[in-house]
């Protein structure tokens, strides 16, 4: 199983990114995929998940409504618009494959993102 990441960086508040994650290595159209992200000194936070069809779409709290998930399965590719970017927003991104507690999914070295004027 191979998700690289990428698309992060350094942002001003009130900024968008847009992460990308290529997958490999399984069956990605049926595999149910999501964002976690960590903020320095914190534990594993899910943001956003997506069903394998593209429908059903789940947003944290902390991020609804300014962030969208969205997926290419002809191209085993996930993707992540986040708009209107805060501090909080800090973090590195990483894609992750299937359900389960955060720490035991597969995911890659991720994306940095960071937010600060």
């Amino acid at each position: 199983v191979q998700l690289q990441a990428s698309g992060g960086g350094l942002v001003q508040p009130g900024g968008s990114l847009r992460l990308s994650c290529s997958a490999s290595g399984f069956t990605f159209d049926t595999t149910y995929m999501s964002w976690i992200r960590q903020a320095p000194g914190k534990g594993l936070e899910l943001v956003s998940s997506i069903s394998a069809d593209g429908h059903y779409p789940y947003y944290s709290a902390s991020v609804k409504g300014r962030f969208t998930i969205s997926r290419h399965n002809a191209m085993n590719t996930l993707y992540l618009q986040m708009d209107s970017l805060k501090s909080d927003d800090t973090a590195r991104y990483y894609c992750t494959k299937g359900t389960g507690p955060l720490a035991t999914r597969a995911r890659g070295q991720g994306t940095l993102v960071t937010v600060s004027s």
